[in-house]
């Protein structure tokens, strides 16, 4: 379903929208680690995270009468911000369904993107009603957090630039929520470096995508208690076949080794990242036998992390 040719294509369109990541290292995560890992930060990218990537590229497949009429999605977490700053670049309204216990940090960053928040019920149903209602209403374009071919093609451009800088990369480990970012990365090196394996990196209390390569079916999760909150999304009917047929392996971690790994980012690298990100290098220390001398990538997925979380008086 997606192409060599479509990654091409979202290479073109991102350009000059997003930026270009730099890459980081950290020797002393390397020592303890043992291994050598760079770290692909799209915490540095626009709005904050990779998800910036799919809206760009989404928007951009848009005709001039669909652009006319905007887009809606329903987001309570970046998918959000990543539209409604890029429909803000590209001169489209954008409407955005979120919940109405959405951080409210969150909220001001969509509005203060230029895009129109519009509230709903905090459950799967009521927004997927209300995004429905508003694209009935308005005629726009809805564009998927996830599951949408344009959006897994902008998040693959992420691992591109990754090892076009970094030579002989070995494995490549993204988190997974939906499945977008790791759904990109595995067609990005299928395609253009397929000697590196992806390996993805999954909460131990939100586990759908490990039992789902397992059970060969989309499984849910009755409860969605962890710390990563952008990974407790389900896999899509678009998302789950990629993983099935590009990833071999999905490595759990416990709530309190993402914390580790996260602290460990934040104070050796001096960078903030959210705790999403920080999944992949628990996985890493968790399992270090598998990695040992090992020439690693990590996408750090994003730094959006709400900080009335640590600081009450914000």
């Amino acid at each position: 379903m997606i192409t060599k040719q479509d990654l091409l294509i979202a290479q073109k369109n991102i350009f000059g929208f997003t930026h270009q990541t730099p890459v980081l290292t950290s020797s002393f995560i390397d020592s303890i680690a043992g291994c050598e890992i760079y770290f692909k930060c799209e915490n540095f990218q626009k709005m904050g995270a990779f998800k910036m990537r799919g809206a760009i590229n989404a928007i951009k497949h848009l005709t001039d009468e669909e652009r006319q009429k905007g887009v809606v999605t329903h987001s309570s977490g970046n998918f959000a911000q990543a539209v409604a700053l890029g429909a803000k670049l590209l001169g489209v309204k954008a409407y955005i369904v979120m919940p109405i216990n959405a951080p409210k940090v969150k909220k001001n960053a969509v509005l203060d993107y230029g895009g129109e928040v519009i509230d709903c019920e905090p459950t799967i149903k009521a927004r997927e009603a209300m995004a429905a209602k508003v694209q009935k209403e308005k005629g726009s374009t809805f564009l998927h957090p996830y599951n949408q071919k344009e959006v897994i093609s902008g998040q693959g451009t992420a691992a591109i630039e990754l090892f076009n800088e970094i030579e002989d990369l070995e494995i490549i480990l993204t988190p997974i929520g939906g499945g977008g970012l790791i759904s990109g990365t595995a067609l990005a090196c299928h395609f253009f470096s397929p000697n590196i394996q992806v390996i993805g990196a999954e909460p131990e209390n939100v586990d759908d995508a490990y039992r789902s390569l397992i059970s060969g079916k989309i499984e849910i999760n009755e409860i969605t208690d962890t710390i990563a909150d952008g990974l407790r999304t389900t896999l899509g009917d678009i998302t789950f076949p990629i993983i099935q047929e590009h990833i071999k392996e999905i490595l759990l971690v416990s709530e309190a080794e993402i914390k580790f790994a996260m602290k460990l980012i934040w104070e050796r690298m001096k960078i903030i990242v959210e705790p999403s990100c920080a999944v992949p290098l628990a996985a890493v220390l968790r399992n270090q036998s598998k990695f040992k001398n090992k020439k690693i990538g990590i996408i750090l997925s994003g730094g959006n992390v709400d900080l009335t979380m640590f600081f009450d008086n914000l």
